[in-house]
């Protein structure tokens, strides 16, 4: 794919924004905005409230450019994990976090990843508007997890840096969240 003439590099991007031109800025939200957005509006049911997240995703991007390492990141995981931290707030200050005593203790009974995706996966459509009630009632942090890796379909890695948490912790509170999701499921 060649890039236009008037298209700017990611790495022209991040210094043009740096010295304050709006080119940069303006080039920035074109080529981000989208993927942000979509990343938002899944976990705010609020389309206004999704945009006004996208847009303090950007103001923050663009006062806090100078903290950007593109060794650690790509400028779109970059604003990814910026949009993740405002929307986490965001949803903590709206609905307050309910914690059961299940999901307190780990539980005996081991699933296979194997078996629990078949049966997350399989699924007539009454099953199906279950589960999305109980992704609906999970915190606000484990629906993120679930959108940047099942939705977004983000790598591990990338999911890593986007939350701060290292990849064998990200691994395995997927598969508990995956393991807590069937055990709801399967009690119908």
């Amino acid at each position: 794919m060649k890039r236009r003439k008037s298209e700017l590099t990611e790495q022209q991007i991040v210094e043009a924004v740096k010295a304050g031109r709006q080119e940069g800025q303006h080039q920035m939200v074109c080529r981000y905005a989208q993927r942000v957005f979509a990343m938002t509006v899944r976990q705010v049911t609020d389309v206004m409230d999704a945009q006004e997240l996208t847009q303090d995703t950007f103001l923050r991007a663009f006062s806090h450019i100078g903290s950007y390492d593109p060794q650690r990141a790509s400028l779109s995981t970059w604003l990814c994990r910026i949009a993740y931290r405002l929307t986490l707030d965001f949803l903590k200050r709206r609905r307050p976090i309910i914690v059961s005593i299940e999901d307190t203790r780990e539980c005996l009974d081991d699933i296979s990843s194997e078996r629990l995706d078949a049966e997350l996966s399989t699924a007539n459509e009454e099953r199906i508007l279950r589960l999305q009630q109980l992704v609906d009632e999970l915190p606000a942090d484990e629906q993120m997890l679930l959108t940047l890796y099942y939705f977004e379909d983000c790598p591990l890695a990338e999911i890593a840096y986007i939350t701060g948490i290292e990849t064998g912790p990200l691994a395995k509170r997927l598969y508990r969240i995956r393991r807590k999701l069937y055990k709801q499921l399967t009690r119908l």
